[in-house]
C-alpha cells in the first residue's frame, strides 16, 4: 500500500517529467530533425513541427526503453533516486532547456538532464558511475567530429562533378536501407527486449547461418538496401530535384522517429525507480512521455526549427541530406547502447560540417561558439544546481 505522502511526491515528480518532455519536444527532438529540410525549403516550419510531433511520439513508444533505463538507473551508483531528487533534477533541467527555447539557443538536453540527475544523485550520497560516464563522454566528444566529418564527406560527394547525382543519391538511400533493416523496435522482440526487422525476418524464415554469417539477416538487409536504391533511383530518373526533396523529407522523418526514441528517456528515466511499486508497464510510461514530446513539438518547436535551419548555415537539399544521414546513424547508435545523447549537438555538428563542404556555406562562427559555450555551461550549471537545490531542500525541510 502506497501512503499519501509517497503518492504526492510521485505526482510532483511526474509533473516535472511531463514538463521536461514538453521542453524536449519544443527544443530538441521537436526542432532538430526537420530543421535541415526547412532550411532547404522542402517543408514549411509549421508542417515540420506537426509531423515531427507524431513521429517523435512513435519513436518514444517503440524505441525509448534503453535510454530510459540508463537515465533512471545507471547514472549514479549506491542509491536509488527518490521522488524529491527526481523532481528537483527534472525541473532544473527543464528550466534550463526552456530558457534555451525562448532565447533561440539550442541547449543540449542530454547535457542538462544528465548533469542534473548526477547532481541530485550525489546530493543523496550516491557514488559516480564512472564506467557509464566514460561511455557518455566518448559519444559526446566524438559526435561533432564523426557527425560533422561524415556530413562534410557526403556533401562533397554530392557536389562532385565526377559522380552524377542520379547515382550518388540512390547509393545513399541504400545505406539508409541497411540501417533501417537493422535498428531495433520494441514491438518486434520479447518483453523489454528490442529486435530488428532483419533479425525478425531471419527467425521467421528459420534461415541458417553460414560461416558465422546469419544468412537470413544478411539477405533481409540486402533486400532493404536494394529496394531503397531502386525506389530512389527511379524517382531520380523521373524528377531529380523532386526526388532529392522527397528523400530529404524521408530522412527527416527517420531522424524525428530516432529523436523520440533517444530523447524520451531523458524525461521519464528518473521516474522509473519511483514507479516500481505501482507495477506500471514501461510501455505505458513511454506513452506518457511521448505525449509530452508531442505537445512540446506542436506548441514550441517552430521557433527552434527556424533558428537551426537559418542561423547556423545556409542549406540546400544536398547539404541537408548530408547532415541528416549521420544524424540518423548516431541517434540509432545511442538508442542501441542506451546512451543519452544531445540531438542538438548531433544536428548542429552535421549542419556545420555540411556547410563547410561548400567553402563555409554561410556557417556562423559566432553563433556556433556561443552554442558550444551554452552546451558546456548547461552541463556544469545543471550539476551544481541539482546538487545545491536538493541539499538546500534537505537542510530546510
Amino acid at each position: 500500500m502506497v501512503d499519501a505522502a509517497t503518492l504526492l511526491t510521485v505526482l510532483v515528480a511526474a509533473f516535472a517529467s511531463l514538463f521536461m518532455a514538453w521542453a524536449i519536444g519544443a527544443g530538441s527532438s521537436g526542432s532538430t530533425p526537420f530543421a535541415p529540410a526547412v532550411g532547404a525549403n522542402a517543408i514549411s516550419v509549421m508542417r515540420a513541427g506537426f509531423l515531427v510531433g507524431l513521429l517523435g511520439f512513435a519513436g518514444a513508444v517503440l524505441q525509448g526503453a534503453n535510454v530510459s533505463e540508463a537515465v533512471g538507473r545507471e547514472l549514479i551508483s549506491g542509491v536509488v533516486l527518490s521522488g524529491e531528487a527526481a523532481a528537483v533534477g527534472l525541473l532544473t533541467a527543464a528550466t534550463l532547456v526552456a530558457i534555451g527555447v525562448f532565447t533561440g539557443y539550442p541547449i543540449a538536453t542530454a547535457f542538462t538532464v544528465t548533469g542534473a540527475i548526477v547532481g541530485v544523485g550525489l546530493a543523496l550520497g550516491g557514488d559516480p558511475a564512472w564506467a557509464k560516464y566514460a561511455e557518455i563522454a566518448a559519444l559526446w566528444v566524438l559526435t561533432p567530429f564523426v557527425g560533422g566529418g561524415i556530413a562534410y564527406a557526403t556533401a562533397r560527394l554530392l557536389r562532385s562533378e565526377g559522380v552524377p547525382e542520379r547515382y550518388t543519391v540512390p547509393m545513399l538511400a541504400g545505406v539508409i536501407g541497411v540501417l533501417l533493416a537493422n535498428i531495433e523496435f520494441a514491438l518486434l522482440g520479447p518483453p523489454d527486449v528490442g529486435r530488428s526487422i532483419a533479425e525478425t525476418a531471419s527467425i521467421a524464415m528459420g534461415a541458417p547461418s553460414g560461416g558465422g554469417i546469419d544468412l537470413g539477416t544478411a539477405g533481409t538487409t540486402t533486400a532493404f538496401a536494394l529496394a531503397a536504391v531502386l525506389v530512389v533511383g527511379r524517382d531520380m530518373a523521373r524528377d531529380a530535384a523532386g526526388a532529392q526533396r522527397r528523400f530529404l523529407l524521408a530522412l527527416g522523418g527517420l531522424v524525428a522517429f530516432s529523436a523520440g526514441g533517444s530523447q524520451v528517456g531523458l524525461a521519464i528515466g528518473p521516474l522509473l525507480p519511483l514507479l516500481d511499486p505501482f507495477a506500471l508497464s514501461l510501455t505505458a510510461i513511454l506513452v506518457g512521455g511521448g505525449i509530452g514530446l508531442l505537445a512540446g513539438s506542436w506548441t514550441g518547436a517552430p521557433r527552434m526549427i527556424k533558428a537551426i535551419a537559418q542561423d547556423y548555415s545556409s542549406l540546400g537539399p544536398r547539404r541537408s541530406i548530408a547532415a541528416l544521414i549521420p544524424s540518423f546513424a548516431i541517434a540509432q547508435a545511442a538508442v542501441l547502447f542506451g546512451i543519452p545523447v544531445s540531438f542538438n549537438e548531433i544536428i548542429v555538428s552535421a549542419v556545420v560540417g555540411a556547410g563547410y563542404a561548400a567553402g563555409g556555406g554561410g556557417v556562423s562562427k559566432a553563433k556556433m561558439g556561443y552554442t558550444v559555450l551554452a552546451w558546456i555551461g548547461s552541463l556544469a550549471l545543471s550539476i551544481v544546481l541539482g546538487y545545491g537545490i536538493l541539499t538546500l531542500a534537505f537542510a530546510l525541510l
